[in-house]
């Protein structure tokens, strides 16, 4: 009876809802932990995979594709294209999705088929461990959540630590070439360049990711400029500033590419993207 009674109580606590608000406000319950989750965005896949949820995960976006074997994974699209049909069949019992990159219209096609919708808007790096607790909870992975946000924030911890107080680098971050583009102050990244001690010079702007043009860079004349993506294909995005000799960053060899990724999602290896922009802001600095 005993034995019976510790198996029913042990069924009923797998079985119980778990909830947890999202980044819009949104409480989002489950009868019991998700088993089968499609991610809607890369960086919500390494965050899945990170907790300890990798296995769960039964469809992906085009460009998911760390660690390894998330290149594996079933495909339902692209950032702004979903395939609902595919979406469908996989049967998920959560989607994980993100806002700012995935299309309103799509989004509100698939709560319309009444599959439970996580939405991960982190604009700051404290909120990036946050994330990985929610979804630790989601999906059954609570402790794996849990560590995975400790080793975050001890990290993070770190670089505040090391980098507080340091003499500020006037920054231009280059998201894209053509058109010019960058970040405000909003954009995570810019969080990252506050950490490091780096000065966004296009932290005013009204737009999340403004176009700028070259003239206003060279008239913020910034002492950094940096940007992310292979090599191969981003120096000839730092070779238009090399023109200007005049250019702070120019004339101190201050151009640099970062590795890809690392900054462009927001995900856990977004600490290992703070290591590196950190890096190359205290040798401009010097």
């Amino acid at each position: 009876m005993l034995r019976g009674l510790l198996a029913s109580l042990l069924l009923a606590g797998a079985c119980a809802d778990v909830a947890v608000k999202d980044d819009q406000g949104r409480t989002v319950s489950l009868k019991q932990p998700a088993q089968r989750i499609i991610s809607l965005a890369p960086h919500l896949t390494e965050h899945l995979y990170a907790i300890g949820a990798g296995s769960r995960i039964v469809g992906a976006t085009n460009y998911s594709d760390y660690p390894a074997a998330a290149k594996a994974l079933p495909r339902v699209g692209g950032y702004n294209s979903f395939d609902l049909e595919k979406i469908r069949a996989l049967k998920p019992d959560l989607i994980v999705a993100w806002p700012s990159g995935n299309p309103a219209r799509q989004l509100e096609q698939i709560e319309s088929l009444g599959i439970p919708v996580f939405y991960d808007e982190a604009q700051k790096l404290v909120q990036v461990p946050t994330v990985m607790e929610r979804l630790g909870v989601l999906s059954g992975q609570e402790a794996g959540g849990k560590a995975a946000a400790a080793e975050f924030r001890s990290r993070l911890a770190k670089l505040e630590a090391r980098y507080a107080g340091k003499k500020p680098v006037r920054m231009f971050y280059q998201v894209w070439d053509r058109p010019l583009m960058t970040i405000n102050r909003e954009q995570i990244i810019s969080d990252v360049m506050h950490l490091c001690g780096a000065e966004n010079v296009f932290a005013n702007l009204p737009s999340l990711v403004p176009t700028v043009d070259e003239e206003a860079v060279i008239t913020a004349n910034p002492a950094l400029i940096a940007t992310s993506g292979e090599a191969s294909n981003k120096v000839n995005w730092l070779d238009r500033w090399r023109r200007w000799p005049r250019l702070a960053a120019t004339a101190r060899q201050q151009l640099y590419i970062l590795p890809p990724d690392l900054l462009s999602r927001m995900g856990p290896r977004l600490v290992d993207g703070a290591e590196a922009l950190c890096q190359v802001v205290e040798q401009a600095r010097q």
